[in-house]
């Protein structure tokens, strides 16, 4: 390693580190945003609504999330537009967050008692009102351990962007690993810097758990 210092090579693999982050939160943020729009349809009992989530879920859960990558760079290309790595790693990732979410989701308003959507008809609300005032605020607690705990999986899954071109943690530490000849020691670091960005997050998943389990 005669032209890189440890110096560079640390402060090259926090700045790959600060892309990771952002397209965990890119795909996270924007996963949420869908998976919430399609547990409200699916929740909405309309069957032909029904097996468009379910076929969605299914289709997106049943395809590795590298093959979704490469559909992505390659696919968003066809309709004329110019497709970066940016544009199909946050695409890709978002749409694969999304369907994962939706059925975290779904699996914690299942959880609540048949007896609270009877109440709360009894009680003549419609099912907005259902969802917002009844349901969704005792579900959101039973959520939030899994979700938190998904985001480590959606921190991991970003290093496959590498494969895309997405010059993030993984990406990095190979380019650096093939100046330097030394790749056992930088495939080190990228994997410390890991886990470092996951461990908090794992720890903290589980915290919620604990507490969440003793309020209850």
């Amino acid at each position: 390693m005669t032209e890189f210092t440890w110096l560079d090579i640390l402060r090259n693999l926090l700045l790959a580190a600060r892309w990771t982050v952002a397209l965990s939160v890119i795909a996270f943020v924007g996963g949420g945003l869908i998976g919430f729009l399609l547990l409200v349809i699916r929740l909405s009992g309309k069957p032909l609504a029904t097996a468009f989530v379910a076929g969605y879920v299914q289709l997106f859960q049943g395809i590795p999330l590298l093959v979704q990558l490469f559909l992505a760079y390659y696919g968003i290309g066809l309709f004329g537009i110019n497709t970066s790595p940016w544009v199909a790693a946050g695409a890709g990732l978002t749409l694969y967050t999304s369907a994962f979410l939706t059925e975290i989701w779904r699996g914690c308003v299942l959880a609540i008692p048949r007896g609270q959507w009877e109440a709360s008809q009894s009680l003549a609300l419609n099912f907005g009102e259902q969802l917002r005032h009844i349901i969704l605020p005792q579900a959101f607690r039973i959520a939030i351990p899994p979700t938190v705990g998904f985001l480590v999986q959606v921190i991991k899954g970003t290093a496959l962007a590498s494969v895309i071109g997405f010059m993030e943690l993984t990406r990095a530490g190979k380019t650096i690993a093939n100046a330097t000849f030394s790749p056992f020691l930088i495939f080190s670091c990228v994997a410390v810097l890991y886990f470092m960005l996951c461990y908090p997050v794992s720890r903290y998943a589980k915290s919620l758990e604990r507490k969440i389990n003793a309020d209850r």
